[in-house]
């Protein structure tokens, strides 16, 4: 028998949601909801649908970066310290994190502390200029300041020409910077009481360093890991979680030597959604497998630096069910990009300019046409971008149509999501792959504490049958089903089964 074990610690912190017990919502805000009828979405418009978040099951927004930028995504800062203004003010910023707390829920932000705006103060002061006092703050590679490190220059969407710059994250008043403004962030007013400051942030594109000259390298513990230990001191229930730079990490170095809580799980979302049971296999070993106990990889199947799952190719409503399952139920901490619990579509484009983006940034779809109070519609007439949106009006996508239809995604997902709430071991606990013999139907159990359930997902669109050589009999009258079709029955002594294409069965073993 194959064994893929991942062990999952339940540690409470006061009255909110455990690690294993969250389900993080990644919410864009310019395309989320807008509150004031200038067709961005904005702070406030978070705050207005937080009944909606919590109707879904969510306990934890993980809010795209939004700090001041030249960039729509704001992903490059011009001040790590200050709101975009389009997105609201600081008040309406701590109006939302404050009923948040409320609510019991969590709030994260996503930053990138590697690369900055070059209308960053620290560059246009530094620039040619190695009297400045931020002279050390950018990385230069020569000594004069006029050959900084850059990435390669970015055409926006409204077709100006923008340019981000390195950090120097060698120097120590940067590494003293950046942990003040994120203490900031952390404790905005300094009270040693967190309920107007976050509970973690989502660190874009770690990488361990920033070229081959071998003047910026060993990152991970020079600058990270020196991070998150002040922080940690801030506050030692802050969760801070990596996302790979390197798109083949499985982020053992970044729990290992920057002291993450959480990675993305970037091989096991690329094979998830190859729904190639040997991939999926073998990246769930290496996600889950020998982690610390208080180390989660955050699962998810989709993202603002990936293309919708469900314009995937030959996505249909069944694959895109399965894919739900693997991605709430096989363990870790589940993430859900905004609108995927809908499956809106949108797919991420190649090529120099950053409207490249906005398929997969498209406005949330609240309403059956597509139009009414809210829609973020910040990209309307913007050329390509909206000329080939993948919105469409009455198409079945959206949050009107599918609330009212019982058998739509967005109620598959709310089912799976509060099945996993309910069932401590779904939750909680110890993966373990079942071995079969099918190539197609992938089988785990999840065991917490003397509760055991029996997951199978049939990954193909034909019907596929299986024997299973684990147990020495599966009689219905040792489990009680949780989710999936009723009349599904285990012939041949109890060890073989057959599921319809991309079914999901979810038993819980009975004492």
């Amino acid at each position: 028998m194959i064994r893929v074990l991942a062990f999952f610690l339940c540690v409470f912190s006061g009255t909110l949601a455990t690690a294993q017990q969250e389900v993080i919502y990644h919410v864009v805000t310019r395309s989320f909801f807008d509150s004031n009828n200038d067709g961005i979405g904005d702070l406030k418009g978070v705050q207005q649908k937080l009944d909606y978040l919590q109707e879904l099951g969510i306990t934890t927004l993980s809010l795209a970066p939004i700090y001041q930028s030249e960039f729509y995504h704001n992903l490059y800062a011009a001040d790590l310290e200050k709101i975009d203004p389009k997105y609201g003010t600081f008040k309406e910023y701590r109006d939302l994190i404050q009923e948040v707390h409320r609510r019991k829920m969590k709030l994260y932000q996503e930053i990138d502390l590697q690369f900055v705006s070059t209308k960053h103060l620290w560059f246009t002061d530094s620039f040619k200029n190695t009297k400045s006092i931020y002279s050390g703050y950018i990385y230069y590679t020569d000594v004069k300041n006029e050959t900084p490190y850059l990435l390669p220059e970015i055409i926006t969407y409204k077709n100006t020409k923008e340019q981000v710059v390195a950090l120097n994250l060698k120097n120590a008043k940067v590494a003293a910077h950046v942990n003040k403004a994120l203490k900031y962030w952390t404790d905005p007013n300094g009270d040693g009481n967190f309920y107007d400051g976050v509970d973690g942030f989502t660190l874009h594109n770690m990488t361990d360093k920033l070229d081959n000259s071998g003047k910026m390298g060993n990152l991970l513990k020079d600058f990270w890991n020196s991070l998150f230990t002040n922080l940690k001191k801030t506050n030692p229930k802050l969760q801070l979680l990596a996302q790979p730079a390197n798109a083949n990490s499985f982020g053992k170095e970044l729990y290992a030597k920057a002291g993450a809580d959480r990675v993305l799980a970037v091989k096991l979302r690329d094979a998830i959604v190859s729904f190639d049971k040997a991939k999926i296999s073998k990246a769930a070993d290496s996600t889950f497998l020998h982690l610390a106990a208080d180390k989660f990889p955050v699962v998810y199947i989709e993202n603002e630096d990936t293309g919708r799952f469900a314009s995937a190719t030959g996505m249909d409503a069944g694959k895109m069910r399965a894919g739900a399952a693997l991605n709430l139920l096989m363990g870790g901490v589940p993430c859900v990009y905004y609108g995927q619990e809908l499956g809106m579509k949108g797919e991420y484009l190649k090529g120099e300019t950053d409207g490249n983006r906005i398929p997969v940034q498209q406005a949330f779809e609240w309403y059956a046409d597509d139009n009414g109070p809210g829609m973020a519609l910040w990209y309307k007439e913007t050329g390509p971008w909206w000329d080939n949106r993948s919105m469409k009006p009455n198409d079945g996508i959206s949050l009107e149509e599918e609330q009212k239809d019982l058998n739509s995604l967005w109620n598959y997902y709310k089912q799976l999501i509060h099945l996993k709430k309910m069932q401590p071991s779904l939750a909680l606990g110890t993966y373990e792959e079942v071995r079969s013999d099918s190539d197609m139907i992938f089988s785990f159990t999840r065991t917490y504490k003397g509760e055991k359930m029996l997951i199978m997902i049939n990954l193909s669109g034909t019907r596929q049958f299986t024997m299973l050589g684990v147990y020495d009999e599966l009689r219905l009258d040792r489990l009680k089903l949780m989710l999936g079709a009723a009349n599904i029955a285990f012939p041949r002594g109890g060890k073989g089964i057959e599921l319809p294409p991309y079914a999901v069965q979810v038993w819980r073993f009975l004492p």
